[in-house]
């Protein structure tokens, strides 16, 4: 099926999100979008969906003009897509969420699950997924709900299926898994839309490469180009990729955790004897799947959660006994979560508000009861142009800013104060290409500073960049300690669960890192 979309435009009030985009995809071929956070690329697929009706241009499927007045038209006609965020009931089991809306029933119309679950064992056999059609979607991990989307999708017999960052919790070796569902489905005559920001994929799998910026196309690369070409065409100017960093100068620990154990409510075990020492001067990155304990170790070091046992101290005190507003003002703990909307900042509060929460009632931004509104504000103002956040007004609520732009104020308001030890977790997530190369130079600089940095990431491109050394998270447990350079193939197994000395032995070179080379 051959899929165009001629001069489309979508118009959000004063936002142009997408300027007069023609793109066309042919049968059997793997289109990558890339572009800037914000540069319109979910936009145009929700467009393309049905989400979103088009306030001009039109799309053509073998080139005759079709309407989409929501998703069911889209799916009617052979679209398929695998949204970015889950678009799954927590209850259901699996084959109950992949029937869902396309129910195959029988008598009276209730649900055949005999059919469903044959269904859902039919496509996992065929790709390669291993999901247990019965399995309730909240006991899963995030990695196999992400495989039960695609598995959804495939289901719906798509002949163009739009894959929105398909990638983001998948290990390298599960990633390699789906770089083959994408091969097969594409020798099978269906046509693939790629939307990833992970340049070394697109190089990997892509037939094509169409470039998205500020709304509008700004041309076609071609897979055989650099990472660092299709960066830089990206965001318009020469990136840098790779960070320059010295070798690290080890301190003393800065960062200790210790047979540190926490178990839900529901006697889950969610961190299990995680033992960790992070020096002053370098910086240790946690890599892994994500759902694997990485949440909860970087809450138990915040004081969020209470380990049910073991210990964590900064610069050798035991934090037990501080609260998070202590860890933070008094102990030096710099603390960057993962889910900036949720947990690193207050929508309705101004973004010079949010710059200071960790210390608005302390000199020199407070003086007793009382907040002192001109400090906050040239604070603010020094922040805004030392780390490029982007506003209209630093008194705007920090809402009003995007994504990306948010996690920088957040990164500002920590790293503008004299740190001990540094949590970052994604740091980068939602951030553009430009934005990524600048936060990698000042958690750096930040290790210079003589500061412990701990980076917990499912970016293994982040890890590489950033690491001195790597820990490695499987099911609440460190698998292993390795140094900085270890294969990707290497963590990908141990983020499986393989213990490291057989890792090293099963190992082989992922299409990831062919690609990379």
């Amino acid at each position: 099926m051959k899929l165009e979309l001629r001069g489309i435009t979508k118009v959000f009030g004063p936002l142009v999100a997408n300027d007069n985009i023609n793109i066309t995809v042919e049968p059997g071929e793997i289109h990558a979008l890339l572009g800037e956070n914000g540069a319109g690329k979910s936009t145009l697929m929700n467009v393309l969906y049905g989400l979103y009706q088009p306030d001009g241009g039109e799309i053509l499927i073998d080139d005759k003009p079709v309407h989409f007045s929501g998703p069911g038209d889209a799916v009617a006609a052979g679209i398929g897509m695998v949204h970015q965020h889950f678009m799954l009931v927590p209850v259901f089991t699996v084959a109950e969420s992949v029937a869902l809306g396309y129910e195959p029933t029988g008598a009276l119309g209730v649900i055949n699950k005999t059919k469903a679950r044959k269904l859902v064992n039919e496509l996992s056999a065929r790709f390669g997924f291993d999901i247990d059609p019965d399995a309730r979607i909240e006991d899963l991990s995030v990695g196999a709900q992400q495989r039960v989307e695609i598995i959804k999708a495939l289901s719906r017999e798509a002949k163009v299926l739009i894959l929105d960052e398909p990638t983001a919790v998948l290990t390298p070796q599960e990633t390699d898994e789906l770089m083959d569902i994408m091969v097969q489905l594409k020798e099978s005559g269906t046509s693939i839309v790629f939307i990833t920001h992970k340049l070394r994929e697109v190089r990997a799998v892509a037939d094509r490469i169409t470039v998205i910026r500020r709304g509008k196309v700004v041309g076609e690369a071609s897979p055989q180009s650099t990472e660092t070409e299709l960066a830089s065409q990206m965001v318009g100017r020469p990136v840098k990729l790779d960070v320059d960093k010295n070798e690290a100068k080890l301190g003393e620990v800065g960062l200790s955790v210790s047979d540190l154990s926490v178990v839900s409510e529901e006697g889950n075990i969610l961190l299990d004897r995680v033992s960790l020492d992070v020096h002053k001067g370098e910086i240790v990155c946690v890599a892994g799947v994500q759902g694997n304990g990485q949440t909860e170790l970087a809450k138990a070091i915040l004081g969020d959660i209470e380990p049910n046992s073991g210990s964590i101290k900064i610069s050798g005190e035991d934090l037990a006994a501080f609260t998070i507003k202590e860890r933070l003002q008094k102990k030096g703990l710099g603390y960057v979560p993962e889910d900036r909307s949720t947990n690193g900042m207050i929508a309705s509060f101004s973004i010079a508000e949010n710059m200071i929460l960790d210390v608005y009632d302390r000199a020199p931004f407070a003086k007793g009861i009382n907040m002192l509104p001109a400090v906050v504000e040239k604070h603010a103002e020094k922040l805004r142009d030392m780390f490029d956040v982007r506003v209209t007004s630093i008194h705007d609520p920090i809402s009003t800013l995007s994504g990306g732009n948010a996690q920088k104020a957040i990164l500002a308001r920590e790293l503008s104060r004299d740190l001990e030890a540094l949590v970052a977790s994604q740091p980068t997530r939602g951030l553009d290409v430009g934005s990524i190369e600048f936060v990698y130079e000042r958690i750096v600089q930040e290790r210079d500073n003589d500061t412990a940095v701990l980076v917990i990431s499912t970016e293994l491109d982040e890890v590489d960049a950033l690491a001195d050394r790597i820990a490695v998270m499987y099911r609440g447990k460190i698998v292993g300690i390795v140094p900085a350079g270890t294969p990707r193939s290497v963590l990908g197994l141990m983020m499986a669960g393989v213990p490291l000395e057989e890792a090293q032995a099963q190992a082989h070179t992922t299409k990831i890192e062919e690609a990379g080379e």
